[in-house]
């Protein structure tokens, strides 16, 4: 933060008299301009200290002058005595105290250079300042992640450094952690983070394309947001009623590397579980019963008993429908598959679907045709909107004379080119959502969390791959049953 006016006229080496405009001291002074024009402003910026020995200048010319400057912002008037004038013409102290710019008098004995020197060196010291307390802020948000709270500390700790609010969001943009009061008010805190996140919604999702930029900041007349992204495990929102320096910017740097590491640490026992579950169900299909029992065993759980129904979970926060789940879940592929057991599966599935689409296959008892199951509940959430069940789904339409392997056959070698291209699985769901939305491009590029440019260039490829025209509602019937039969290749 720069000196004030006040700061600099009491510097007693200076020996600077103030003549007007006593009640705008407090202005900052970012620089000293030495001028002997008639007119300096087309070469000044605003909040300098102008010194001048008035060399041009009258008192005619006064009011006109003063006017000029207190135009261009400048902090106020330095007039040098001495030299062209004996004292400060009276038109100018008339003039500046009408209009509250201050005007200080600087002696003969005190050369320009002095002042500006002294601006300079407090300017400096002001800078160090802000520098050492840029680090005592990092040392206090690294002693909050230490705490146990861990990141909610950190972005605690932040909110007071700043003066303003945090929000620390997932991956899909929902709230981890709010700190602060946004808005400026302390009733409905939660409801207004709720807002804020969504206004931000667009703006995470920048910065989780392709190409985008390390972070984005957004003004607004009464409110300033940073939004940086932590990694590949979420982002987080930074807002304050007054702009951010470049030290504030340092300290919301330090919290974004705090947090980033804090992410993935904490993603490290969580993907080590995602992995040990995934075996648990590959031993499952496998037929290995005693196997997936027993590993299952060393995580502290153990496998249902009795008929199963599988559920098919797609969702954009995996780890909140394994949280909200008391059954046994598993990755598989880009959804997460649950066991859950027949007599529950009603209510399982209204906590999945709170969260996302689920597919529900028929009850099955034998954990042979647990692969069957999973084949169904992939079925049923091909048509979720939120929740489809494979008995209505097999039990109503033309598809169900179809016959099941035939079809399943024919999408295979339908789809087989969009399998077979690279990695690239999202041409594959960005069909499935393309036809869902009945080829409406914005419903279909929301619901993938994708810009429509993105899912035009992916549908030309498609198109490309298969050599069909996607306009031709032929083509969308059969891509559709293949996708019905072969959601996931």
């Amino acid at each position: 933060m720069a000196p004030s006016l006040r700061r600099v006229a009491a510097l007693e080496a200076l020996r600077l008299r103030l003549l007007a405009g006593g009640g705008a001291l407090d202005r900052p002074v970012r620089w000293v301009a030495v001028s002997e024009l008639e007119d300096p402003t087309p070469f000044l910026e605003g909040d300098e200290l102008v010194l001048t020995t008035g060399m041009r200048l009258t008192s005619d010319d006064a009011k006109l002058y003063v006017s000029r400057l207190v135009t261009r912002g400048v902090a106020g008037l330095g007039f040098g005595v001495g030299l062209t004038h004996d004292e400060v013409p009276a038109g100018f102290v008339r003039a500046a105290e009408e209009a509250g710019l201050p005007l200080v008098e600087v002696p003969r004995a005190t050369p320009f250079i002095a002042v500006g020197k002294a601006v300079s060196d407090l300017l400096a010291a002001e800078r160090y300042e802000e520098i050492r307390g840029a680090f005592a802020a990092q040392g206090r948000l690294t002693r909050a992640a230490l705490q146990p709270e861990g990141m909610d500390a950190v972005v605690d700790r932040l909110a007071r450094e700043i003066g303003g609010w945090v929000l620390l969001l997932d991956e899909a943009g929902n709230i981890r952690h709010a700190a602060g009061e946004p808005g400026g008010k302390k009733d409905g805190a939660a409801e207004l983070a709720a807002k804020r996140a969504a206004a931000l919604a667009p703006e995470v999702a920048r910065l989780r394309a392709a190409g985008a930029p390390s972070s984005l900041a957004l003004a607004a007349p009464d409110e300033h947001v940073v939004v940086q992204p932590l990694g590949r495990r979420g982002s987080f929102a930074v807002g304050s009623a007054r702009p951010f320096s470049a030290i504030g910017h340092t300290i919301i740097n330090a919290a974004a590397s705090l947090l980033t590491l804090g992410l993935e640490q904490g993603s490290g026992p969580k993907e080590g579980g995602r992995r040990v579950r995934a075996a648990v169900l590959r031993l499952l299909l496998a037929g290995e019963v005693q196997g997936a029992t027993e590993t299952v065993a060393e995580l502290g759980a153990e496998l249902p008993s009795g008929p199963l129904v599988m559920l098919a979970c797609d969702t954009p926060d995996p780890d909140a429908v394994v949280a909200c789940l008391p059954c046994f879940t598993a990755p598989y592929g880009e959804i997460t598959i649950a066991l859950a057991p027949a007599a529950e599966a009603e209510d399982l599935i209204a906590l999945a679907a709170a969260r996302g689409r689920v597919g529900a296959s028929n009850p099955v008892s034998d954990p042979k045709d647990l692969s069957t199951a999973i084949d169904q509940a992939e079925q049923a959430l091909v048509t979720a909107n939120p929740v489809a069940r494979f008995a209505e789904l097999a039990g109503q339409g033309l598809l169900s004379l179809v016959d099941p392997e035939a079809a399943r056959a024919f999408a295979a070698a339908l789809l087989a080119p969009l399998h077979a291209y690279g990695s690239r699985a999202d041409l594959v769901s960005s069909l499935h959502a393309y036809l869902a939305s009945n080829g409406h491009w914005d419903a279909a590029a929301q619901r993938l969390g994708v810009h429509r440019h993105t899912l035009r260039y992916r549908m030309r490829r498609v198109g490309e791959l298969l050599g069909r025209d996607l306009d031709d509602p032929a083509t969308r019937a059969e891509l559709w049953i293949a996708l019905t039969f072969n959601p996931g290749g």
